[in-house]
């Protein structure tokens, strides 16, 4: 089925899933209609490249629920003028369909699938193949004419590209009259769509329909599914037995009976799950007796439906941008999302990877973006669906100054890197403090007693009493745990202090040798090349390090 339907077909869809359903924006009337042209410009662009180039902007999915966002905008703002309709820029076509193409509600859940099942017999279900829609018209078994989509009345003239298709017949078996439609797809093998995704079957096989001339070997890469009959045999039972005689045994194969929901649930996992000559979105249930095609219109009638399978992409709005300073001064971005269900799980935020990225795409509260999950569980961000018409300045910190060697002291700018250089030192990969977690180092440095990253050393039990959560049973504790570090060996000191990785098991066991190394020393130990080097002639001939150094050793300190 197409996946561009009318604007109330979508508008139904949300009333069907209330899960999906968008609060009102805290917008003035103003900025309302703004944010609503915006969004319509943006949905109709992605039909103009999808109608008349070919080319998927966005996932279905995205496409779906951008404009389930529109329709809910809308509700919430009623008197704003929308910039007109997005569907106005998709070209229906010249050539008018001889039975109008119907579209598909779409069922939200099982809850909506029972429902839809319990006031229905002779139900059948098939996969809801991910490719365009086609009508087919055979006149005594030749085919006449082959008509796109469109907006379901009109459509393309797409006749000689599906005649240089070798999965649509040029002449049936029979010399009948018939009226078919169905699905143009991407030939795939032994597609598991769970694994896969649509994998741009859909948009490859738009893309290849819309070109002025077809080649053999593009056409060869196009199947057909036939998921309808309009006007056939009266049953499903005799429409699938004429279909077969017609060469369609795929889609007799792939057409089953159902009568509960468990036997849906049960096909839709199957084929989702398992091998598939296509991609698939979902599932279509189908009542074997329909009405009398005079009464069919362009709209999702009452004798199917789909249920879709769940989104691998999520279209959610941004409501703030963090950025988190690692130990090391690596700057990492941090999106908070409003809240969006994806693959069962619920996401509120997704981090960026480094602020470089950040940069790339601009990212400020207010942008529409997509996720996917990297692995089934990682969130990922895909890309800007679109962005907020008014956005706020973001200042975000500078590279320059966030580095391995900043922050070794609490100053301003510096709170986020040195906590984390705390939660390192006392961490399992430095002294293994027990019972000192990032919530311990938090209480010290709000109370001002840790603004060195040693100071903690010469902290009583009365000075730990004076930060908050920290009682007398407490602080005991802490000072028991503290002591313990002073036992801890030299390498393990170092590691704590955050000396450049990669040569531990190798250096000598005293501060005093490896303060004197140079470069050529470093470079001669295995392992070591240039750019580690470097990293610990800086390590070590800095001055706060040497400083650090020079109170552990004070402290008396095995190596120091």
């Amino acid at each position: 089925m197409s996946r561009y339907l009318a604007s109330w077909l979508l508008a139904a869809s949300i009333a069907l899933t209330p899960s999906l359903a968008v609060a009102c924006p805290d917008w003035s009337g103003e900025r309302a209609e703004r944010e609503i042209t915006a969004l319509a410009e943006r949905l109709a662009g992605w039909d103009d490249a999808y109608y008349r180039r070919g080319e998927s902007r966005v996932s279905d999915d995205v496409y779906d629920q951008a404009r389930e966002r529109l329709f809910a905008w809308q509700r919430c703002f009623p008197a704003a003028l929308a910039g007109g309709t997005p569907e106005d820029a998709r070209p229906a076509g010249p050539v008018r369909h001889p039975v109008v193409q119907t579209g598909l509600a779409k069922l939200a859940d099982q809850a909506a699938v029972r429902r839809w099942l319990v006031r229905r017999d002779d139900v059948w279900v098939q996969p809801k193949v991910d490719g365009v829609a086609v009508t087919l018209v055979y006149e005594q078994g030749r085919l006449t004419r082959a008509i796109s989509r469109g907006d379901g009345h009109h459509g393309q003239d797409w006749t000689a590209a599906a005649r240089r298709i070798p999965s649509v017949p040029a002449r049936l078996p029979e010399a009948i009259d018939a009226i078919l439609q169905g699905e143009l797809h991407r030939r795939l093998t032994d597609h598991v769509q769970a694994e896969a995704g649509t994998a741009g079957a859909r948009s490859e096989v738009a893309g290849l329909m819309a070109r002025d001339v077809l080649e053999d070997d593009a056409a060869g890469r196009i199947g057909l599914f036939v998921w309808d009959w309009p006007g056939g045999p009266a049953t499903m039972r005799d429409r699938l037995e004429a279909l077969g005689r017609l060469g369609f045994g795929e889609t007799v194969a792939l057409t089953q009976p159902v009568e509960r929901l468990e036997e849906v649930a049960r096909w839709r996992e199957r084929w989702y799950r398992g091998p598939l000559p296509f991609a698939t979105d979902g599932v279509v249930l189908r009542q074997g007796n329909r009405p009398p095609l005079q009464a069919w219109r362009a709209e999702p009638p009452t004798w199917a439906a789909a249920w879709k399978h769940p989104p691998r992409e999520a279209l959610t709005e941004v409501r703030g941008v963090e950025f988190r300073i690692g130990r090391t001064g690596r700057i990492t971005p941090l999106l908070h999302l409003h809240p969006v269900e994806l693959e069962g799980r619920t996401i509120r935020r997704v981090g960026l990877g480094s602020l470089a990225r950040w940069h790339e795409f601009d990212i400020r509260p207010g942008d529409q973006i997509v996720i996917a999950l990297a692995g089934l569980t990682i969130p990922r961000l895909e890309g800007v669906a679109w962005r907020a018409v008014e956005r706020p300045a973001i200042a975000p910190p500078d590279a320059a100054d966030y580095h391995a060697l900043s922050c070794l002291r609490l100053r301003p700018g510096c709170e986020a890197q040195f906590l984390e250089r705390l939660v390192w030192l006392g961490g399992p990969n430095g002294l293994d403090l027990p019972g000192v977690g990032p919530g311990t180092w938090q209480a010290l440095v709000e109370a001002g007693l840790v603004t060195g990253l040693l100071d903690w050393l010469a902290l009583d039990e009365r000075a730990l009493r004076r930060a908050h959560g920290i009682g007398e049973i407490r602080a005991g504790d802490l000072v028991a745990a503290f002591e313990t570090a002073r036992a801890a060996a030299f390498p393990r000191w170092l590691q704590a202090l955050g000396v450049p990785p990669g040569v531990e098991a190798t250096l000598p066991a005293d501060w005093a040798t490896l303060s004197q190394y140079d470069h050529r020393d470093w470079a001669a130990l295995p392992g070591v090349g240039p750019v580690r080097a470097a990293a610990q002639v800086d390590f070590f001939g800095d001055p706060f390090v040497q400083a650090l150094a020079r109170q552990l050793g004070e402290a008396g300190i095995d190596g120091f």
